[in-house]
């Protein structure tokens, strides 16, 4: 499902996009189709890029704004829509890799996203597919670059992350799962505890 459009970055592997509303498609997505943890694909000429949604924003110029609002002329049509309907939803999307060529690689994607390209939703055959080694195990080489970029929000994200894959693997990746989320789980609780 299309979700959103890329409007910038934060840096080579951190854009936001701002999420599609009904003046952008008929279909419009609901809070579940770009919610925390999901991942989101941008394709672009014969490359897919994987991403994962870390953050969101809410765009309310409305409350800045002791001034009164154009709604009630008729005269400005259109235009009135984008002086009144400001607020808008943004989402931080983390790029995990890319699929090329049916390939998936877990590294940062070389190129840049340019602005303007549509996000998608994923399915869970292509989420899987994207975490499938060569040997059918599961892997997640972005970890620590996740870890490293995703601020306060990194442990929750990776412990969704993890939600996500146990359910589609065998029983021993389940197992490294388990072991992985039961270490941030500590870390999240105690990590910064100083005694």
């Amino acid at each position: 499902m299309k979700i959103a459009k890329i409007v910038g970055s934060n840096s080579h592997i951190a854009y936001y996009a701002r999420v599609l509303d009904g003046g952008d498609t008929e279909a419009v997505p609901g809070p579940d189709d770009y919610g925390f943890g999901k991942f989101v694909s941008i394709t672009f000429d014969n490359e897919t890029i994987v991403g994962v949604i870390c953050d969101s924003r809410l765009v309310n110029p409305e409350y800045s704004n002791a001034a009164p609002r154009m709604s009630g002329t008729p005269a400005l049509g259109e235009l009135k829509r984008d002086l009144v309907d400001e607020q808008k939803a943004l989402v931080g999307i983390l790029l995990l890799g890319s699929v090329k060529d049916n390939v998936p690689m877990q590294d940062i994607p070389r190129r840049v996203v340019p602005a303007g390209q549509f996000v998608f939703t994923m399915e869970t055959d292509a989420i899987t597919g994207f975490h499938r080694s060569p040997d059918g195990s599961v892997q997640i080489h972005y970890f620590s670059n996740l870890i490293a970029q995703s601020g306060s929000l990194a442990i929750p994200l990776a412990k969704t992350i993890i939600e996500q894959l146990s359910p589609h693997c065998s029983e021993f990746d389940r197992q490294r799962l388990t072991v992985m989320a039961n270490a941030l789980t500590w870390k999240h609780t105690f990590g910064d505890l100083r005694i």
